[in-house]
């Protein structure tokens, strides 16, 4: 059996801050900057089923690589989107981290999020679990980056509205 690491310890709380960073900057639709956060080789994924982990056998909402991201981040900054146009504002909870493995270049957490969006009068709730497997840079936290974020949305398997922004 694996002993627990607890969120003290400083390689998890970097990551920690990592994913908080990511999360205000999402809320501030600071979306180059968010992808910056990202290596090369990252992926940002939301599976349909909530159990897989095979990402690229399965139909996903969004299956992102660099190029992908890009796309994505050009679509929602350059205004040619009517999502991007008319987006939503957010607001997004992310707690509750559980470390799931833990090395010095290497961290993989689980956490909750709850993001709340406001968009002509009328708010809405997503709720996801979220895992995050965090590169742990030799130079700092500065240089930490994200490999893989998966959003497990609660309701993945219902009808999902569309978004103006990133979960």
């Amino acid at each position: 059996m694996t002993e627990a690491v607890p969120t003290t310890d400083p390689r998890v709380a970097r990551a920690i801050d990592l994913i908080w960073r990511e999360a205000a900057l999402l809320d501030r639709g600071e979306y180059s900057a968010w992808n910056a956060l990202y290596t090369e080789d990252g992926f940002y994924v939301i599976p349909i089923d909530p159990g897989t982990d095979d990402f690229a056998g399965t139909l996903n909402m969004v299956y992102d690589d660099a190029r992908m991201r890009q796309m994505r981040v050009n679509r929602m900054t350059e205004g040619y989107a009517i999502a991007a146009v008319d987006a939503a504002r957010t607001v997004r909870t992310v707690s509750g981290f559980v470390p799931e493995s833990v090395s010095d270049v290497d961290v993989v957490l689980r956490s909750a999020q709850v993001l709340i969006a406001y968009k002509r009068g009328s708010h809405d709730i997503w709720a996801a679990d979220v895992t995050h497997r965090v590169r742990l840079s030799p130079t700092g936290p500065a240089g930490d980056r994200i490999v893989l974020k998966v959003v497990r949305l609660v309701n993945s398997e219902d009808a999902v509205s569309a978004a103006g922004f990133l979960l």
